[in-house]
Protein backbone atom coordinates (compact mmCIF):
# COMPACT_ATOMS: atom_id res chain seq x y z
CA UNK A 1 0.00 0.00 0.00
CA UNK A 2 1.15 3.57 -1.06
CA UNK A 3 -0.14 6.49 1.07
CA UNK A 4 0.11 10.31 -0.65
CA UNK A 5 0.52 12.53 2.59
CA UNK A 6 1.92 15.54 4.31
CA UNK A 7 3.08 15.48 7.58
CA UNK A 8 1.74 18.52 8.92
CA UNK A 9 -1.74 18.12 7.14
CA UNK A 10 -5.07 18.56 9.45
CA UNK A 11 -6.27 15.23 7.60
CA UNK A 12 -3.73 13.10 7.01
CA UNK A 13 -1.83 12.83 10.24
CA UNK A 14 -4.52 10.86 12.06
CA UNK A 15 -3.98 8.35 9.16
CA UNK A 16 -0.17 8.36 9.71
CA UNK A 17 -1.00 8.29 13.52
CA UNK A 18 -3.11 5.24 13.12
CA UNK A 19 -0.87 3.33 10.81
CA UNK A 20 1.72 3.69 13.43
CA UNK A 21 -0.36 2.58 16.12
CA UNK A 22 -1.74 -0.50 14.41
CA UNK A 23 2.16 -1.25 12.81
CA UNK A 24 0.60 -1.11 9.01
CA UNK A 25 2.59 -1.19 6.43
CA UNK A 26 2.77 1.36 4.40
CA UNK A 27 4.67 3.04 2.03
CA UNK A 28 4.48 6.93 2.38
CA UNK A 29 5.06 9.38 -0.61
CA UNK A 30 5.38 13.28 0.92
CA UNK A 31 3.34 15.70 -1.11
CA UNK A 32 4.59 19.17 -0.87
CA UNK A 33 1.36 21.13 -0.07
CA UNK A 34 3.21 24.04 0.08
CA UNK A 35 5.30 24.35 -2.75
CA UNK A 36 2.01 23.44 -4.41
CA UNK A 37 2.85 19.76 -5.88
CA UNK A 38 -0.93 18.74 -5.15
CA UNK A 39 -1.38 20.60 -8.27
CA UNK A 40 1.61 18.46 -10.69
CA UNK A 41 -0.34 16.84 -13.20
CA UNK A 42 1.41 13.67 -12.09
CA UNK A 43 -0.96 13.72 -8.86
CA UNK A 44 -3.85 15.31 -10.15
CA UNK A 45 -4.12 12.10 -12.02
CA UNK A 46 -4.69 10.36 -8.56
CA UNK A 47 -6.72 12.73 -6.62
CA UNK A 48 -8.45 15.50 -9.17
CA UNK A 49 -9.15 17.27 -5.65
CA UNK A 50 -5.59 18.18 -4.93
CA UNK A 51 -5.41 17.09 -1.64
CA UNK A 52 -3.93 14.33 0.85
CA UNK A 53 -4.49 11.95 2.26
CA UNK A 54 -4.97 9.57 -0.57
CA UNK A 55 -4.16 5.91 -0.01
CA UNK A 56 -3.29 3.49 -3.36
CA UNK A 57 -3.89 -0.39 -2.69
CA UNK A 58 -3.79 -2.20 -5.26
CA UNK A 59 -6.77 -1.29 -7.47
CA UNK A 60 -8.10 1.05 -5.15
CA UNK A 61 -7.65 4.92 -4.87
CA UNK A 62 -9.15 5.58 -1.82
CA UNK A 63 -9.63 9.47 -0.97
CA UNK A 64 -10.88 11.22 2.43
CA UNK A 65 -9.24 10.95 5.82
CA UNK A 66 -12.22 9.01 7.55
CA UNK A 67 -13.01 6.50 4.63
CA UNK A 68 -9.30 5.51 4.50
CA UNK A 69 -9.14 5.06 8.46
CA UNK A 70 -11.94 2.40 8.14
CA UNK A 71 -10.40 0.66 5.26
CA UNK A 72 -7.03 0.49 6.99
CA UNK A 73 -9.22 -0.86 10.28
CA UNK A 74 -11.58 -3.49 8.83
CA UNK A 75 -8.64 -4.56 6.70
CA UNK A 76 -6.20 -5.40 9.92
CA UNK A 77 -9.14 -6.06 12.06
CA UNK A 78 -8.16 -3.30 14.49
CA UNK A 79 -10.70 -2.87 17.67
CA UNK A 80 -10.23 1.03 16.96
CA UNK A 81 -12.86 0.61 14.64
CA UNK A 82 -15.63 -2.14 16.22
CA UNK A 83 -18.26 -4.59 14.46
CA UNK A 84 -20.57 -4.72 16.88
CA UNK A 85 -23.49 -2.67 14.94
CA UNK A 86 -24.08 0.09 17.79
CA UNK A 87 -20.66 0.54 19.08
CA UNK A 88 -19.60 1.23 15.00
CA UNK A 89 -22.22 3.52 14.72
CA UNK A 90 -20.87 5.75 17.82
CA UNK A 91 -17.98 5.89 16.14
CA UNK A 92 -19.40 6.67 12.92
CA UNK A 93 -21.38 9.84 14.05
CA UNK A 94 -18.18 11.24 16.11
CA UNK A 95 -16.18 11.13 13.00
CA UNK A 96 -19.15 12.73 11.03
CA UNK A 97 -19.25 15.36 13.73
CA UNK A 98 -15.72 16.34 14.40
CA UNK A 99 -15.84 16.80 9.77
CA UNK A 100 -18.79 18.16 9.24
CA UNK A 101 -19.41 21.12 12.03
CA UNK A 102 -16.26 21.34 14.70
CA UNK A 103 -13.92 21.06 11.74
CA UNK A 104 -15.32 23.71 9.58
CA UNK A 105 -16.04 26.26 11.99
CA UNK A 106 -12.71 25.76 13.96
CA UNK A 107 -10.71 24.67 11.28
CA UNK A 108 -11.56 26.49 8.39
CA UNK A 109 -13.37 29.77 9.93
CA UNK A 110 -11.11 30.05 12.64
CA UNK A 111 -7.55 28.74 12.14
CA UNK A 112 -7.26 28.70 8.42
CA UNK A 113 -8.43 32.39 8.08
CA UNK A 114 -5.63 33.71 10.03
CA UNK A 115 -2.97 30.75 9.18
CA UNK A 116 -3.38 30.08 5.12
CA UNK A 117 -3.25 32.92 2.85
CA UNK A 118 -5.09 30.81 0.19
CA UNK A 119 -7.84 31.02 2.67
CA UNK A 120 -8.31 34.10 3.52
CA UNK A 121 -10.67 36.67 2.49
CA UNK A 122 -9.45 39.79 0.86
CA UNK A 123 -11.96 41.72 2.59
CA UNK A 124 -10.30 42.78 6.19
CA UNK A 125 -14.15 42.90 7.64
CA UNK A 126 -15.44 40.47 6.00
CA UNK A 127 -12.49 37.98 7.34
CA UNK A 128 -12.93 39.66 10.69
CA UNK A 129 -16.19 38.67 10.41
CA UNK A 130 -16.15 35.06 9.67
CA UNK A 131 -13.18 34.64 12.48
CA UNK A 132 -15.72 35.53 15.05
CA UNK A 133 -18.62 33.66 13.86
CA UNK A 134 -16.39 30.85 14.07
CA UNK A 135 -15.27 31.45 17.07
CA UNK A 136 -18.48 31.25 18.49
CA UNK A 137 -19.49 28.30 17.20
CA UNK A 138 -16.05 26.18 17.33
CA UNK A 139 -16.82 27.55 21.54
CA UNK A 140 -20.57 25.39 21.24
CA UNK A 141 -18.63 22.71 19.76
CA UNK A 142 -16.29 22.94 22.50
CA UNK A 143 -18.74 22.56 24.91
CA UNK A 144 -20.11 19.43 23.74
CA UNK A 145 -17.14 17.72 23.04
CA UNK A 146 -16.49 18.78 27.15
CA UNK A 147 -19.45 17.88 28.78
CA UNK A 148 -20.62 15.53 26.88
CA UNK A 149 -19.00 13.62 24.34
CA UNK A 150 -15.71 13.36 27.00
CA UNK A 151 -17.94 14.09 30.16
CA UNK A 152 -18.22 11.98 32.94
CA UNK A 153 -14.85 10.78 33.30
CA UNK A 154 -14.69 9.45 29.90
CA UNK A 155 -11.15 8.27 28.65
CA UNK A 156 -11.82 8.49 24.95
CA UNK A 157 -14.67 9.28 22.60
CA UNK A 158 -16.56 6.36 22.56
CA UNK A 159 -15.65 3.79 25.09
CA UNK A 160 -12.49 2.71 27.05
CA UNK A 161 -10.34 2.57 24.42
CA UNK A 162 -8.95 4.78 21.47
CA UNK A 163 -11.17 4.64 18.24
CA UNK A 164 -11.03 5.97 14.91
CA UNK A 165 -13.30 8.79 16.09
CA UNK A 166 -9.73 9.90 18.51
CA UNK A 167 -7.50 9.69 15.61
CA UNK A 168 -9.23 11.82 13.66
CA UNK A 169 -10.27 14.72 16.02
CA UNK A 170 -6.57 14.52 16.89
CA UNK A 171 -5.52 16.28 13.90
CA UNK A 172 -8.58 18.61 13.88
CA UNK A 173 -7.85 19.61 17.60
CA UNK A 174 -4.22 20.41 17.53
CA UNK A 175 -4.39 23.10 14.85
CA UNK A 176 -5.25 25.08 18.20
CA UNK A 177 -1.40 24.35 19.27
CA UNK A 178 -0.66 27.11 16.24
CA UNK A 179 -2.80 29.50 17.53
CA UNK A 180 -2.42 29.50 20.89
CA UNK A 181 -5.68 27.58 22.43
CA UNK A 182 -4.76 26.15 25.73
CA UNK A 183 -8.50 24.81 26.08
CA UNK A 184 -8.49 25.62 29.36
CA UNK A 185 -12.12 26.35 29.79
CA UNK A 186 -12.38 22.45 28.55
CA UNK A 187 -10.83 20.61 30.72
CA UNK A 188 -12.00 17.15 29.97
CA UNK A 189 -11.05 18.23 26.19
CA UNK A 190 -7.61 19.31 27.46
CA UNK A 191 -7.10 15.68 29.36
CA UNK A 192 -8.17 14.21 26.22
CA UNK A 193 -5.71 16.06 24.04
CA UNK A 194 -2.80 15.02 26.92
CA UNK A 195 -3.84 11.60 26.71
CA UNK A 196 -3.08 11.34 22.83
CA UNK A 197 -0.29 13.26 23.14
CA UNK A 198 1.44 10.58 25.42
CA UNK A 199 1.01 8.13 22.90
CA UNK A 200 4.22 6.53 21.89
CA UNK A 201 3.63 7.11 18.53
CA UNK A 202 2.71 10.63 18.59
CA UNK A 203 5.42 12.86 18.25
CA UNK A 204 7.32 10.79 14.92
CA UNK A 205 3.58 11.26 13.23
CA UNK A 206 2.54 15.01 14.77
CA UNK A 207 5.65 16.35 15.06
CA UNK A 208 5.70 18.80 12.02
CA UNK A 209 1.89 20.77 13.71
CA UNK A 210 4.35 21.64 16.76
CA UNK A 211 7.24 22.56 14.64
CA UNK A 212 4.53 24.94 12.63
CA UNK A 213 3.29 26.30 16.44
CA UNK A 214 6.86 26.86 17.18
CA UNK A 215 7.39 29.07 13.52
CA UNK A 216 4.24 30.97 14.37
CA UNK A 217 5.01 31.93 18.27
CA UNK A 218 4.93 35.45 18.56
CA UNK A 219 2.37 36.38 15.94
CA UNK A 220 -1.19 37.67 17.66
CA UNK A 221 -3.92 34.87 16.45
CA UNK A 222 -7.49 35.21 17.54
CA UNK A 223 -7.85 32.19 20.05
CA UNK A 224 -10.38 30.20 21.68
Amino acid sequence: MKLYTHPASTVARPVAFFIADAGIAVESVVVDLFAGAQYAPEFLAINPNHAVPVLVDDDLTLTESSAILKYLADKVGSPAYPTELKARARVNAAMDWFNTGFYHAFGYDVCYEQLLDHYRLADDPARAAVIARGKARAEGFLDVLNNYMLGDGRTWLCGPDISLADYLGSGIITLGDIIGCDYARWPNVRGWLARLKARPNWRATNGAIQGWAEMARGQVYVTL
